[in-house]
């Protein structure tokens, strides 16, 4: 899995910076036919080349040269190339620089009203779009000291342009609530990521808190720890598989992120006083 941008490589990767912020990437290197993307921060994918699938939990897009997809921070995809022509840049959106832009263009987001929001957001783009793109090519291949002004001014001019290209509401609605502070829920959070392989660290960043808000906020909640209450999630949805599914226990270990078969049947028994192998 690739978690971006903090898994990106100057290997792989050609990126520009504003200040030590990833702005916007580019793969270098042919990129593989498959592979699971987690997205750490908001994002845009732009596609120079080629076509690709995403494939999320709930959404299914078949993109081509010229679309523009908007991921939300915290969205899993598991990407697959059509052709291996594929080529795209990726822009991420640092949360200061997004407070900074909606504070300083309020009279842009008067107007919204409260819709529900898509993990992906599919837009489409236009030629001064196109155009924009074309402008910052450049950037890779000429180094300037003012880079990091010209890099601002450019992140600016991007969320214009997404503002504009924006038919639903939803990229605005959502760095507005970037801009409020709004977090998110953690009951409905918590049911959707706690099969994922991420640190109590990783899920508190996406929930919208720090690390000791989210620790604070969930035990306020649900009387235990994050680290706890997930351990007996996975180990109920492995009770579930058990029941339900033809997988084995290796198999089940893995699904529910326990690296080791050992350590799953030791926690499964001490909270169900017996081992796996009694279910199947």
């Amino acid at each position: 899995m690739l978690r971006v941008p903090s898994s990106i490589s100057s290997k792989e990767f050609e990126s520009l910076q504003i200040q030590d912020m990833t702005f916007v990437a580019y793969r270098n290197n042919i990129y593989p036919s498959k592979n699971e993307i987690f997205f750490e921060e908001h994002a845009i994918i732009y596609v120079l080349e080629g076509e690709k699938k995403f494939i999320s939990p709930t959404q299914d897009i078949h993109v081509q040269k010229g679309q523009i997809l908007f991921f939300q921070r915290g969205c899993y995809s598991m990407n697959e190339s059509i052709d291996v022509n594929y080529r795209s840049l990726v822009f991420f959106f640092p949360e200061n620089l997004l407070k900074e832009f909606v504070a300083q263009n309020l009279t842009l987001f008067e107007d919204l009203t409260e819709n529900a929001i898509e993990q992906i957001l599919s837009l489409e783009s236009s030629e001064n779009f196109d155009k924009f793109v074309d402008s910052l090519i450049p950037f890779f291949s000429t180094r300037t000291k003012l880079m990091n002004q010209f890099l601002r001014l450019k992140f600016n001019e991007l969320m214009l342009h997404l503002i504009e290209l924006d038919r639903s509401d939803q990229f605005r609605q959502t760095l507005f609530n970037i801009y409020q502070g709004q977090k998110a829920d953690l009951a409905y959070f918590l049911e959707n990521y706690y099969l994922k392989p991420l640190s109590i660290a990783e899920l508190a960043q996406i929930s919208g808190r720090s690390l000791s808000a989210f620790k604070r906020d969930f035990e306020l909640q649900f009387h235990t720890s994050p680290a706890a209450w997930i351990r007996n999630k996975r180990l109920e949805y492995a009770y579930f598989l058990l029941q339900n599914s033809k997988k084995n226990v290796s198999e089940i270990s893995l699904e529910i992120g326990y690296e080791s078969v050992s350590h799953f049947i030791k926690a499964f028994k001490e909270k169900y006083g017996f081992t796996p192998n009694k279910i199947t």
